[in-house]
């Protein structure tokens, strides 16, 4: 029984070094994709997390999207020209954030 485990857990360990000799050899493939992905859901929710505290937003009236170079997009509704300005100021000032192209309109009766 110990030897079964003992092949098992050789044979488990070839196929993750085999994996992991795959993806360092295509790191430009896999690697920069996947850490890209990471990186943009990480500032959205940042942002989205500094939206919900200083209370300038309802889920769902300020959108927030990320691309890969670190530009966000604001689109959606807000109650004054105030908390445009504020939500702007909030993305600018995320770690990573590149740029902030803000598409927010007021919108009185929400």
């Amino acid at each position: 029984m110990k030897t079964k485990l003992a092949i098992a857990c050789v044979a488990f360990g070839a196929l993750l070094g085999s994996a992991a000799a795959i993806a360092g050899d295509d790191t430009n493939a896999v690697g920069t994709s996947t850490v890209v992905i990471v990186k943009d859901s990480a500032i959205t929710t940042k942002i989205k997390t500094k939206l919900a505290a200083d209370h300038l937003t309802s889920l769902g009236r300020i959108h927030v999207d990320t691309d890969q170079d670190g530009v966000v997009w604001l689109t959606g509704t807000a109650r004054s020209q105030e908390a445009i300005e504020k939500a702007e100021s909030l993305a600018r000032n995320t770690e990573h954030v590149r740029s902030v192209h803000n598409d927010l309109k007021i919108r009185l009766d929400d």
